[in-house]
């Protein structure tokens, strides 16, 4: 479990985590979603002691993380896959790892096979694409068989078939009681990954909460509608007390479900061309929340 309370950094006059509060629990995965520069990268190296809090507090498994000299037998963490010597191989790097933390060095060769690495193993990390270096990071994450894992970013540089992979490893992880913690700019991602949402704008917390409850704070789930008679038909739904919008020549109704809509246009002989339930989405829900902490938004002249 990683305990965050009233976590703060300061740069100078420049605040890059303002009092942030939140708990990531074992057994579930949790993503932690931001806009660019919001504080998610220095909130996870304060979680590892990378940096020190300007004030508050950050714990994992109840005590702060420089407190425990064998770090990876306790929380595995992927920050910067690109941040390997370059010079050695994928075993050695992890190998160098294991002594470090006195892991077996048989471990080294289970991981490099569950990460899919196993047959470039004594390749020079130089030569590896950015897809190979995250499966190396994870390795390095796996390395310790710790309870509590972070990721930032972890799916940069994957393939199709490495995404679906990840997406299968954080599951298995959690299923198997561990803590994991997603930092990832992904929405399709979170939203077929993650059970639990911590959302930060500005260094600030947003949300903690389960990924529905998030969702469903953007806009109403509704029901896009398709007509030649738009007229007429918004008539008809008002009178039933729903709520239309018209755009791009498509009504979109709240307050009705798509039954009700489609028995009212049988009724009164409506035809439709197009009647979809729109469900809440991840995506909309955080551009809508997030929308005044973005540091550099579109069409910003400075």
């Amino acid at each position: 479990m990683i305990e965050v309370r009233e976590l703060t950094k300061r740069y100078g006059a420049t605040t890059a985590v303002d009092a942030l509060t939140f708990t990531v629990r074992p057994g579930r995965v949790t993503g932690f979603l931001g806009p660019n520069g919001s504080g998610k990268s220095t909130t996870l190296r304060m979680v590892l002691g990378l940096h020190t809090p300007t004030s508050g507090s950050v714990t994992v498994d109840g005590r702060p993380f420089t407190d425990r000299p064998r770090g990876l037998r306790h929380v595995g963490a992927l920050l910067d896959a690109g941040d390997v010597h370059g010079g050695r191989t994928a075993r050695a790097h992890l190998a160098v790892l294991a002594r470090g933390n006195r892991i077996p060095l048989s471990r080294v060769d289970e991981v490099l096979e569950e990460v899919g690495l196993a047959g470039a193993a004594r390749r020079r990390i130089g030569g590896y694409s950015l897809g190979m270096r995250q499966r190396l990071g994870i390795a390095g994450a796996l390395l310790g068989d710790p309870p509590v894992l972070l990721f930032d970013e972890p799916l940069n540089g994957l393939d199709p078939e490495g995404v679906k992979w990840v997406r299968g490893l954080f599951r298995r992880l959690a299923a198997e009681g561990r803590t994991v913690f997603v930092s990832s700019h992904l929405m399709t991602e979170m939203e077929h990954t993650a059970d639990e949402l911590v959302v930060i704008g500005r260094g600030a917390l947003i949300a903690a909460e389960s990924l529905a409850e998030f969702a469903a704070r953007g806009r109403r789930p509704g029901v896009t509608v398709g007509t030649p008679d738009r007229a007429r038909l918004t008539a008809l739904l008002l009178g039933e007390g729903a709520e239309v919008d018209e755009e791009a020549g498509l009504l979109t109704v709240t307050g009705l479900p798509a039954a009700r809509i489609g028995e009212l246009a049988l009724e009164h002989r409506v035809l439709l061309d197009r009647l979809t339930t729109r469900t809440a989405s991840l995506e909309e829900a955080f551009m809508e929340l997030t929308a005044d902490s973005v540091e550099y938004p579109a069409g910003d002249a400075r």
